[in-house]
């Protein structure tokens, strides 16, 4: 059985802008990482445009900087699932619209052998918790206040207990937290 990981950067006074911080060669390496032992990604609709329009230009003309056009090339083959009620196609490689969240479908993807499934998007993690679908969180605390922006858990309904098993330091003072439900 795969796992759903919701895996997200996140500013330490618990706001997720992607357009405010920017990862590190180290980060991004941990990332590429992450992307090989995927077997695919779940976006919303504004991470997923968002997304789109930068990483498959770096694939076509690499910056030069090797984690960060490492990181464009697994990102554009690794398949994504874009989760939007007002998209009417998606045009990147590998991407699969769907116009909503199925509990079901979600657990039968879960249900399927192959690499675990990872949701970036700060939505998307939201309304998947809600659903207590995700089975583990990886939480990137960039070192980074920003004061205002998109809270990652708004509108949830009910508390969710979690349980810290690891966690792993970058140079630059960020610092991943692992989490599992204790529920699940």
């Amino acid at each position: 059985m795969r796992k759903l990981i919701a895996a997200i950067n996140m500013t330490i006074d618990g706001y997720c802008n992607h357009t405010a911080m920017t990862p590190d060669d180290e980060i991004h390496q941990h990332y590429n990482d992450l992307l090989r032992d995927a077997g695919g990604l779940l976006y919303g609709r504004t991470t997923y445009q968002l997304m789109e329009s930068y990483w498959p230009a770096i694939v076509k003309a690499p910056t030069g900087n090797g984690p960060e056009d490492e990181f464009a090339v697994l990102i554009d083959d690794i398949p994504k699932i874009v989760y939007s009620r007002t998209l009417k196609s998606v045009d990147w490689k590998n991407s699969t619209l769907k116009n909503e969240i199925s509990k079901d479908e979600i657990l039968e993807m879960k249900h399927q052998s192959g690499k675990d499934l990872f949701a970036g998007s700060p939505g998307l993690i939201a309304a998947l918790t809600e659903m207590n679908l995700i089975d583990e969180y990886q939480l990137c605390f960039i070192p980074v206040i920003l004061g205002s922006g998109l809270i990652l858990f708004r509108n949830i309904s009910q508390k969710v207990d979690l349980k810290l098993f690891k966690t792993k330091t970058f140079s630059n003072g960020a610092v991943i937290h692992y989490y599992e439900r204790l529920d699940k």
